[in-house]
């Protein structure tokens, strides 16, 4: 309720249960999001009806919790493989609640950018540049890996991360339609744009790889993709499929840039370890697509989808311009909040429950930290033992074979996995 319940401030909802049966059954409404003239003769009168679709409260929570859940997961993204679980199980409740909620409340719930008009179609804020900003902040206080770790960092499964990239892009074909929160008109665009972007995003992003680096990449492939999906997730049903293409080419090439040319040369970049990239991927691509949004969001559709009637992007001429002047207020604001946000959660926890690993547990790794193994392969977490990882004469598996002089002859015990 605090994400998309009653108005307490303009960037907040007022807290309260949400899992009393009498709620979950009710229809789904979103009561803040109701909104109203507020200049010529018609000023005060209701310009576009509050949210309201046609199935349960319990449909409409658990959609949005989801969208917060995959928020913290691309947060984790920026401090694997160091972050104490302690420190982790704290933060995740706390930066949910501070927030989140107001990212989600401000932009969707109805609050003083939803009613102002800015465009945030399914999350490019709200998830991505929220996610993006608070796990590049997360990284900078709880540290870097071990120095070893950063050097090297191979990849764990190429076919396994391949398999989840299909299940991701699938996904979001499905989050991207539903956001109108119906099956019509916008959510048929959105799905539509969304497999057209991310598309020419994967294709840029590989062609760049080629071009600079000599051969094309599988993971490259793949963070293609997910800067293309995260760029049109801002205007996913408000764009025509001509600024999807648009957007695919940008969102390959500029995240692309920061990563692989701005990152490598920027000190300041170096000094935060961001595992995954979420900065680049999220961060760069969430507010690159919020920016497109505002310049090609096409009139007709927004009509269909916005609050603020007679929205348009910069192209399209009329007042488009400020509409881009509203994206980048939004994205600011999103940005600022979850810094400051995220720095004063961490520094909260700090005194408490220390946020990065102790060294002797980096060095044998998360998992084992914890006695258990990702994979039951010598090396992770173990020290060698050579009656258990190597070839090695066991007595018990003499034969009845004897050599040349009598004495038996020695078995060899395989490898144990």
């Amino acid at each position: 309720k605090m994400a998309f319940g009653e108005k307490l401030l303009p960037l907040w909802g007022k807290a309260g249960p949400a899992l009393g049966q009498k709620y979950l059954i009710r229809q789904a409404v979103i009561p803040a999001t109701a909104h109203y003239f507020k200049h010529g003769l018609n000023a005060g009168q209701l310009e576009t009806a509050e949210i309201a679709p046609f199935y349960p409260m319990a449909t409409l929570i658990y959609f949005q919790f989801v969208f917060a859940a995959i928020t913290l997961v691309l947060i984790a993204g920026a401090v694997l493989g160091r972050m104490n679980i302690m420190a982790w199980m704290l933060f995740v409740p706390l930066w949910l609640t501070f927030s989140y909620t107001v990212g989600a409340f401000s932009l969707w719930g109805g609050g003083f950018l939803f009613q102002w008009g800015v465009i945030d179609y399914s999350g490019g804020y709200v998830i991505h540049v929220s996610a993006g900003t608070a796990g590049f902040t997360a990284a900078y206080w709880v540290g870097p890996r071990l120095t070893k770790d950063r050097e090297r960092f191979p990849p764990n499964n190429v076919l396994l991360m391949l398999a989840g990239a299909g299940l991701l892009w699938l996904g979001w074909a499905g989050f991207n339609g539903g956001d109108p929160y119906s099956a019509n008109i916008d959510s048929s665009i959105a799905v539509l744009n969304t497999n057209i972007c991310a598309a020419m995003s994967l294709l840029v992003w590989t062609s760049l790889d080629v071009i600079f680096f000599g051969k094309p990449s599988v993971i490259g492939a793949v963070q293609g993709m997910i800067t293309g999906l995260v760029c049109i997730t801002p205007g996913a049903g408000v764009v025509q499929g001509w600024a999807a293409i648009v957007m695919g080419v940008l969102s390959g090439s500029i995240p692309w840039f920061t990563m692989m040319i701005v990152h490598k040369k920027s000190k300041w970049l170096q000094l935060v370890d961001d595992t995954l990239g979420v900065f680049h991927t999220h961060a760069v691509a969430g507010v690159l697509g919020g920016l497109l949004t505002g310049l090609f969001a096409e009139p007709t559709l927004c009509n269909l989808f916005l609050p603020v009637t007679h929205s348009r992007g910069a192209v399209y001429g009329g007042d488009g311009g400020s509409q881009f002047g509203k994206q980048i207020a939004g994205a600011l604001f999103i940005v600022g909040w979850n810094l400051v946000a995220t720095t004063i959660i961490l520094l909260v926890i700090k005194p408490f429950v220390r946020l990065r690993m102790p060294e002797e547990q980096l060095v044998i790794g998360d998992d084992a930290a914890h006695g258990e193994e990702a994979y039951a392969l010598w090396g992770d977490g173990e020290k060698y033992d050579e009656t258990r990882h190597g070839w090695y004469l066991d007595e018990s598996l003499q034969g009845t074979d004897k050599t040349g002089d009598g004495t038996p002859r020695k078995g060899r015990a395989t490898v144990e996995l």
